[in-house]
């Protein structure tokens, strides 16, 4: 029987059959490492075990296994194969054998490893405390927790496990014999001597919270999370609130470092190379590679750069305010011009599409090419994430502890939620560099996430916490954000047309055929005085021939060479109401035009308006440009209820009988006065030291009282000052607030409000209210109530944004 299906003889039949035997046990053991494994992910895909648990569990029954196959089947020595009887290898005692030895090796390599992954010196040895644990634990199912507890917002939303053990490597109350390992410093006695000492000092109270509004919220998910990646454990995490704390106060920033723990010295920063003007725009024009996206850029540029750039860089160098000034490393990141966005602005640009963004960048990209200063320019998220990476920086849930590669990070807010997706838990340390190119502003209620959910200031494009002055607006509107402006193309004196009287025309500020709807009216009574002209995107649809009256002469979109000289030859330049706060109107003003002004009855806003429904402010449109409005006025700006036919004939009637009005140019919208204050404020802005502001100087602080219910900026701009929020910290206490009053208070609060610090008046007793977080000072915040304590400082004629000790 047995040579009938072994004909080969015995030999030849085992051998056969050993290796049947073998490949059976192979694919057994490949099944049963499948198993586990499909075991590991379901638990934790569906059940929210903890994984670590898990996986010591599989290791420890794999151990046991290997070990016990491997004693039943011979295996006497580490690293031998026994030979059966028989002369031939038994293959499962084999793999037995060699799983066997594997393992030691492991075990070995890790004790090494072990041994060697004492705390870093780089970070503070204390950072790196390991507190052991004998907590018993539980497997409970955790998803719905982890979701409520962390925020859409939040930076660590990338790393969100299903599951965590309850109690395991939880925060809980120093027990005597507990062990624990204690730094150096802190070995004044024996062992329960010094956790008495420790417990109670990593906590905080409410006061030493006041300013780190999301340090709780921070704490709360570290707890739950902090195994999530390693790289908590990198920097000293363990599990337990002192680590916690240590961790969030001196790695991420979140809480205040505690007052025990031994300064970390920080060594001197060596200064780097000094900026050198940079005249060659070829250099400049290298770097905007992508022909479709800076097109039009770079066409403004080329126009402006002898006859304005190039003669204001120069005269500012002759008055010596460009010298000694230190390079900075800058990253510029168009978040408008990236395929993500949907806007199309560059492609749109050529056919009546916004222009006002594209102006303002391509403004602040030569300023900052011309100061001299090292920038790298994206456009694109691929772009900017290779970047990233090029300098060392990728995607991670925790910050890293290299140097970064950049200074300065100038950036839009669509740029900014590429960025934090493409950074992760790192953006937490771009926070400080950024400077957030922001046309209409966010006011402190918006910015500050935690007060903006609690009072329903909803708005997608805030809640930021950034300090405030961080967002650069295109006009000075709220002193909050820091005004960073653009440059007025206009023609130099030398070059201006020289003609005594204009002639009676007028050009209607409207590219697209969508703003002149409903204007016949209102342009038939201005075409009884003024010929009417036009640079509408042209086409031949019956839309088009229906909306544009039939007496306006239309040029079509034309070149900005062309406007000019069209500016030129014009008396008056018409707003239909749309867009709001364009650069335009300071276009026409700087070319001697008049600006005819609509006025807004009421004011429009996010509640009335629907352009402005979701955007982080809550300001009011009294006109369409605010600004020529407020800062320029008559001769220049006339603002009109253009649908009050008797207001708007009047006013007609007199801009017809004035002769020539002069071009006027405000210094701030110059090149010259826009290479200023950029300088400055790459020189002197910084939100990443933890100290005090101690720019704008404290010299130029003059404290002032506000009446019930009224802005600090209102009661500034009320004595000729500005409100200028970096001083709120000098003036956040009681003694301030009773000295300025001039009375007694009966008691103080700190609230997270936009209008502290304030004096509650009663009719026996009077209540100071201070700030709780400072990234709500707010100089456009007011309430019923309370009379608000202001800093005020003077400013520059025609140099808003600075002081007269600023530069």
């Amino acid at each position: 029987m047995r040579n009938r299906f072994c004909r080969g003889g015995w030999r030849r039949c085992f051998s056969y059959s050993g290796r049947k035997s073998w490949l059976v046990f192979l694919l057994f053991i490949v099944l049963w490492f499948y198993t586990m494994t499909s075991f590991i992910l379901l638990n934790r895909n569906e059940e929210g075990t903890d994984s670590q648990l898990l996986k010591g569990k599989i290791l420890d029954l794999s151990k046991r296994y290997v070990k016990a196959v491997a004693l039943e089947k011979g295996g006497r020595g580490v690293g031998k194969i026994i030979p059966d009887v028989e002369g031939s290898y038994d293959i499962k005692k084999t793999l037995a054998v060699l799983i066997d030895n594997l393992l030691t090796r492991v075990d070995h390599l890790e004790n090494k490893v072990n041994a060697l992954s004492a705390p870093r010196p780089g970070l503070d040895a204390a950072v790196a405390t390991h507190w052991t644990m004998r907590n018993d634990t539980k497997m409970v199912s955790t998803s719905k927790l982890a979701s409520e507890s962390v925020d859409e917002s939040s930076d660590h939303k990338a790393v969100k496990p299903q599951g965590i053990v309850e109690n395991q490597r939880r925060p809980r109350e120093l027990a005597g014999e507990d062990q624990v390992e204690i730094p150096g410093d802190l070995r004044p006695g024996s062992l329960k001597h010094k956790l008495q000492q420790l417990e109670g000092k990593c906590s905080y109270t409410d006061e030493e919270l006041t300013g780190f509004p999301n340090c709780m919220k921070k704490t709360e998910w570290m707890r739950m999370f902090w195994n999530s990646d390693k790289c908590y454990g990198y920097h000293g995490v363990d599990g337990t609130d002192c680590s916690i704390f240590l961790y969030l106060s001196e790695v991420e920033k979140w809480c205040p470092k505690f007052s025990w723990r031994p300064k970390i010295s920080i060594p001197i920063k060596q200064s780097g190379p000094k900026a050198i003007i940079q005249k060659d725009k070829n250099i400049l024009f290298a770097m905007m590679d992508n022909p479709e996206k800076f097109r039009w850029m770079k066409m403004r540029i080329s126009r402006m750069w002898d006859t304005l750039w190039m003669p204001a860089v120069e005269a500012l160098d002759q008055r010596g305010e460009l010298s000694g000034r230190e390079q900075k490393k800058i990253l510029i990141h168009l978040g408008l011009l990236t395929k993500e966005s949907g806007f199309k602005i560059a492609e749109k640009a050529f056919s009546g599409g916004p222009l006002g963004e594209l102006v303002q960048w391509a403004d602040i990209i030569t300023s900052l090419f011309i100061l001299g200063h090292d920038i790298s320019l994206s456009y694109s998220t691929h772009r900017l994430t290779n970047l990233l990476r090029s300098k060392g920086i990728a995607k991670s849930s925790c910050p890293t502890d290299s140097n970064m590669p950049f200074d300065v990070v100038y950036i839009d807010i669509v740029g900014l939620k590429q960025m934090r997706k493409s950074t992760g838990g790192v953006f937490n340390q771009f926070k400080c560099m950024l400077r957030v190119i922001d046309t209409f502003g966010t006011e402190p209620a918006f910015n500050a996430e935690h007060y903006a959910k609690a009072t329903g200031h909803r708005s997608s494009w805030g809640k930021w916490n950034l300090v405030p002055r961080q967002f650069m607006t295109m006009f000075p509107h709220t002193p909050d954000n820091s005004f960073m402006g653009f440059v007025v193309e206009h023609y130099p004196p030398a070059k201006r047309k020289q003609t005594a009287v204009r002639q009676q025309r007028a050009l209607v500020y409207g590219k697209d055929l969508a703003m002149w709807k409903d204007a016949s009216r209102y342009l038939n009574t201005i075409h009884e005085k003024f010929e009417i002209h036009g640079t509408v995107f042209q086409n031949e649809t019956v839309q088009f021939q229906a909306a544009l009256p039939s007496y306006v002469r239309n040029h079509g979109i034309v070149n900005g060479t062309r406007i000019q000289q069209l500016l030129q030859e014009t008396k008056l330049f018409i707003g239909l109401g749309f867009p709001y706060e364009g650069p335009a109107p300071l276009e026409a003003i700087a070319n001697g035009c008049i600006f005819l002004n609509p006025s807004f009855d009421p004011p429009k806003n996010a509640k009335n308006t629907k352009f402005f429904e979701g955007k982080p402010t809550q300001r009011a449109f009294s006109s369409q440009h605010p600004y020529a409005e407020m800062f320029i006025g008559k001769p220049h700006v006339w603002t009109v209820n253009i649908y009050n036919r008797a207001e708007l004939e009047g006013a007609l009637q007199e801009i017809s009988n004035i002769g020539t009005v002069e071009p006027l140019l405000p210094f701030e919208y110059t090149c010259e006065g826009m290479l200023q204050r950029v300088s400055v404020y790459v020189q002197h802005q910084d939100y990443c030291s933890s100290a005090l502001p101690t720019w704008p100087p404290l010299s130029a602080l003059q404290v002032m009282t506000a009446d019930d219910d009224v802005s600090c900026k209102k009661a500034c701009s009320n004595l000729g000052l500005v409100c200028e929020p970096s001083f709120f910290h000098h003036i956040n206490k009681k003694s301030a607030i009773e000295e300025h009053f001039a009375t007694t208070c009966s008691s103080e609060e700190s609230v997270e409000d936009v209008y502290p610090p304030a004096l509650k008046q009663g009719r026996f007793r009077n209540k100071c209210y201070l700030q709780l977080t400072d990234i709500l000072f707010s100089c456009a915040g007011s309430k019923t109530g309370y009379r608000r304590l202001c800093p005020c400082r003077d400013f520059i004629h025609g140099q808003v944004a600075l002081c007269r000790d600023c530069l």
